[in-house]
């Protein structure tokens, strides 16, 4: 067996192993989703093996940025996807461009220090170290007489009580007197649930 296919197939390895390790114990547990996994890998996969057949360097890493540039235009706009799993899908694409082209003897401890340093800093970020994300959502809301400024506290416990979310604070886009509503956007601390995912930005009704 040549050096070469050695290399290639160790890098395939290595691949496949870090992206299985974000997407099974970073990205999943996090947000309990299955609906992005394949694609992840899938993508993971065949974009390592198409920069990794192609004999010159320059070439995969141009081809890599092509694919970068492809996804920014159409960010899969039959099927719009989250900020988060956008930013997922893009990091599991730089992947195999950055294994593909820097597999070799000279270069393997760049690439371990490389591949553990990304996930390293996902996982933090997942695991909330020191942040606090905040996460939004727009809702039609059935009682103007807690919007003024006086009723704050009142207006943010009775938010609480009938969305189940900790809100920290409420933005008033539009009032309806005719219908006595109004449009806003309210802010909580994102939960870290266990079994199902928070929605991600979206219109809902809140009515007695």
């Amino acid at each position: 067996m040549s050096s070469d296919l050695l290399y290639f197939m160790l890098g395939a390895a290595l691949n496949f192993v870090v992206a299985l390790l974000i997407v099974r114990f970073v990205y999943y547990p996090a947000t309990q989703d299955k609906t992005y996994v394949f694609t992840f890998l899938a993508f993971n996969t065949v974009i390592y093996f198409v920069l990794g057949l192609l004999t010159s360097a320059t070439l995969s890493v141009g081809v890599g940025f092509g694919l970068f540039a492809i996804f920014s235009v159409l960010r899969y706009r039959t099927d719009e996807m989250p900020i988060r799993e956008m930013t997922y899908l893009f990091i599991l694409i730089a992947l195999p461009v950055m294994n593909s082209v820097m597999v070799s003897d000279s270069a393997l401890p760049y690439l371990l220090v490389s591949n553990v340093a990304i996930m390293t800093v996902l996982f933090v970020l997942e695991k909330e170290w020191g942040f606090h994300f905040e996460r939004s959502k727009r809702i039609v809301y059935d009682r103007i007489d807690l919007i003024t400024p006086e009723n704050s506290e009142r207006l943010l416990a009775n938010l609480h009580e009938r969305t189940g979310l900790a809100v920290k604070r409420v933005e008033t886009r539009r009032i309806d007197f005719l219908h006595d509503s109004a449009e806003m956007v309210i802010y909580y601390d994102e939960p870290r649930l266990t079994s199902a995912k928070v929605a991600p930005l979206q219109s809902v009704r809140v009515t007695q």
